[in-house]
């Protein structure tokens, strides 16, 4: 029993004294990042590199999203074209991706619009249309998964959270025909094994640990040829 207890003593400070200062850093490093993370949400910033200038862009695009207060309206609402935007104030998920492409140099309205008209009939005969919609297309998760399909982009999908890269882009599905879209970015869950994603679930844009949090139906790493 002595002996326990001495090994107790002699061991429990250093282990402590470990726990503490990780949790330290971690705090430390979170506090870097206040605007990315949700505040039932802790992270850790990653170590993972992003060498690529444009996914650079677009994760950094992706996390100044989250200081944005929007007011999560699928209202269908006429835009300018191209280039057109619902007010920032509003939007969906697939709007955080549009947001996130545009600042990075891709419309993805022009893009997706100018793909449904030379190939209407490859994309989802969801909503009734006889045409494309310029207003809406892009806005459409659907579209989104169908255009990057397309474009060559899609990647496999897998239950290993190290194939997520930062900048990649991932669809789920939520159930009742229902689905979701959100990018990952280069910021890890608080037991640094999965990318947070940046994404609006209803509650306006958030950095959260949601990576394997519903059933995954698309991934895709998106870059045009001519993007820097």
């Amino acid at each position: 029993m002595k002996r326990f207890l001495f090994v107790i003593l002699v061991l429990l400070p250093p282990v402590v004294f470990i726990y503490i200062n990780h949790k330290k850093v971690a705090e430390r490093q979170v506090k870097d990042y206040p605007h990315a993370i949700n505040n039932q949400q802790k992270a850790i910033v990653t170590e993972q590199e992003i060498r690529d200038d444009f996914f650079r862009k677009l994760v950094l695009a992706a996390i100044e999203r989250t200081e944005k207060n929007v007011t999560y309206d699928p209202s269908y609402i006429r835009i300018d074209y191209p280039n057109g935007d619902v007010p920032d104030e509003v939007g969906v998920c697939a709007d955080v991706i549009i947001r996130c492409y545009r600042k990075a140099g891709i419309d993805l309205q022009k893009e997706v619009h100018e793909d449904m008209k030379r190939n209407f009939s490859k994309y989802p005969q969801k909503w009734g249309l006889k045409g494309q919609d310029s207003n809406i297309d892009h806005r459409r998760v659907p579209n989104l998964m169908t255009y990057f399909k397309r474009m060559g982009a899609e990647l496999n999908i897998t239950d290993k959270p190290e194939n997520y890269k930062p900048g990649d882009i991932v669809a789920w599905d939520f159930g009742k025909n229902r689905t979701h879209i959100g990018l990952v970015i280069n910021l890890k869950s608080y037991d640094g094994r999965r990318n947070l994603i940046v994404h609006n679930c209803g509650g306006g844009p958030k950095a959260e640990d949601v990576l394997f949090g519903w059933k995954i139906i698309g991934h895709y790493r998106y870059k045009k040829q001519n993007s820097s």
